[in-house]
């Protein structure tokens, strides 16, 4: 069984022989005009390319139509077809149109006299369907064939305008284009943790015969289960990213999107897709058949499919998908609040969960003061179950409450953004001992554009009633790193945390008049053309410094 040139001219002959048909008007039988239509379809299909994977696109309620043809040779020869959907269910079907071998000779030492092509139009009409299927799992039919026969594939799409693989192949012996599943292609958990799940599957046989041609790749998602691999890849490129084909399998290094994250460790691949329903992981771990997937969130239900690839041909198998729910997190642990004792809290902003606090009141009057150090962060306080505030907090907050003794008191803190944020806390019934210095009305600095040199700014900030100390310090900067600078910025660390070199001055001062209590520094000696970023610090009597909001001033470039 082989495929011949001759048969690419077949449609063309049978086509002329149904027209010359139609041109000489002569009387017919419906079965003779079912078999010119049958003619007429298979002329208008495509060739189908043998041992080849071929992409076929198609349009929503338009049928595409493929064809092959096999000789006639020496006994029964098998072939194959695969069909693969990367998106919705299909329809598809193959139809045989079984010949004469007289008509074949005919027609392969060019006779296409009327008189011959007569005889053959009225051979019965031998076209049959021998498969259909309708879906968007892999299906793959196994023929036999024992005479020449030309075959139709027709493919519809009734849903919306999708693509999909086709693979025919008559070669038994070069080996197999799609990498084989074992005789149980299920995958096995055997594993589960609050962030991780461990899973295994038995081995692929082209990964025994064929070690460093084939690797395993796993794809986990939150939605559901894919049946190839080109269905999971079409449908990350419908939330909305560009996919790079056959990314993960091919261990190339493709210029990735901004919702593309790429992870190369311990020989193992993994891409994480941002989209629109959450992430989409692919790793891939080489012929390892055991695995522990990583930084999955708690009580969440998550699908994993095991593709078994091919790296010569990028094809691939996919093993029966499966699905399991992680562990629900335990209960946080509540810290208690000591009277007077500082602590500062890191809050996750990936997972947004509340960090809690507890508190039982030795006193009726209590005071909370949160300072925020980076970050936006939430509080939410509540007294015996009951909400007493609630609100996103920046710089310095206090809440003053009051209740009675052993009242229980409960601070929940969460970041508001996806970074992470810190806080500084407070619990305290001395309101006469303040922890923080008296503030001003607002932290922030002012610059005055025209008293601006090439070597000198002018700033301002206001002060309160109370004498304090106020700490100037100014660090050069360039164009790139402002947007840093201030979004990193520590609002709860002291001069502590920064170079002596940084230094400008210190001074002291107060005003009874609130109106007047305001102070200004010319800072010389600086560079032309320069961004300087400027900050104050503020120490009360505790010693414990609030830092004002930074200021970034630009000298004069020409004077």
């Amino acid at each position: 069984l082989k495929m011949s040139w001759f048969w690419f001219y077949l449609p063309l002959h049978l086509l002329m022989a149904a027209c010359l048909c139609h041109s000489i008007k002569a009387p017919t039988t419906s079965s003779q005009q079912s078999f010119n239509t049958d003619l007429f379809n298979f002329y208008h299909s495509l060739i189908l390319a043998d041992g080849k994977e071929t992409t076929v696109h198609l349009l929503k309620d338009i049928p595409k139509r493929y064809y092959f043809v096999l000789e006639e040779g020496r006994g029964l020869a098998p072939f194959t077809v695969t069909v693969t959907p990367c998106d919705v269910p299909i329809e598809w079907s193959i139809l045989v149109h079984k010949t004469s071998a007289s008509f074949h000779g005919k027609a392969a030492r060019g006779d296409h006299d009327t008189q011959e092509v007569s005889k053959s139009q009225k051979a019965p009409s031998m076209v049959s369907t021998i498969f259909n299927y309708k879906g968007n799992s892999v299906e793959t039919y196994m023929g036999m064939s024992s005479h020449s026969a030309l075959y139709m594939l027709e493919f519809l799409s009734t849903e919306r305008d999708t693509h999909i693989t086709v693979y025919l192949t008559t070669d038994t012996t070069s080996g197999h284009l799609y990498p084989e599943l074992p005789m149980d292609p299920r995958i096995d958990v055997i594993g589960i943790g609050h962030t991780t799940v461990t899973l295994t599957w038995k081995h692929s046989p082209s990964v025994l015969q064929h070690r460093e041609n084939i690797q395993y790749c796993l794809l986990v998602n939150e939605k559901h289960n894919y049946k190839s691999l080109c269905a999971a890849e079409t449908a990350i490129r419908s939330s909305g990213m560009k996919l790079p084909p056959m990314l993960a399998l091919s261990l190339s290094p493709y210029l990735l999107e901004p919702q593309q994250v790429m992870i190369l460790s311990n020989s193992e691949l993994s891409i994480i897709n941002k989209v629109s329903s959450g992430e989409v992981r692919q790793i891939c771990m080489g012929t390892k058949n055991t695995y522990t997937v990583p930084n999955l969130s708690p009580s969440t239900q998550y699908y994993f499919d095991v593709f078994v690839v091919n790296l010569l041909t990028n094809a691939s198998a996919a093993y029966t998908g499966t699905f399991a729910r992680t562990l629900e997190e335990p209960e946080p642990k509540v810290m208690e609040l000591k009277d007077g004792k500082v602590i500062q809290v890191v809050l996750d902003g990936k997972t947004q969960k509340f960090y809690s606090l507890q508190y039982q009141a030795r006193h009726k009057k209590i005071q909370f003061t949160l300072q925020l150090c980076h970050g936006q962060v939430r509080v939410h306080i509540t007294k015996n179950g009951k909400t007493v505030a609630s609100e996103n907090i920046s710089g310095l907050r206090y809440f003053s409450l009051k209740g009675k003794l052993l009242d229980t008191y409960l601070v929940q803190l969460r970041s508001t953004e996806e970074s992470n944020s810190s806080v500084k806390v407070q619990v305290s019934p001395h309101f006469h001992k303040p922890l923080f210095p008296l503030l001003p009305d607002s932290l922030k600095i002012k610059s005055f554009s025209k008293l601006r040199t090439c070597n000198s700014v002018t700033i301002a900030w206001l002060g309160t009633q109370e004498e304090s100390k106020y700490c100037v310090y100014k660090k050069r900067i360039e164009e790139d790193q402002v947007w840093v600078e201030l979004r990193s910025a520590d609002r709860c660390s002291g001069p502590e945390s920064r170079h002596k070199s940084e230094k400008v001055l210190c001074k002291y001062f107060y005003n009874i008049n609130l109106q007047r209590a305001v102070t200004t520094e010319t800072i010389k000696g600086l560079d032309a053309g320069t961004l300087y970023l400027f900050d104050v610090y503020l120490f009360g009597p505790s010693g414990i410094p609030v830092r004002y909001h930074s200021k970034i001033v630009k000298t004069r470039k020409k004077c």
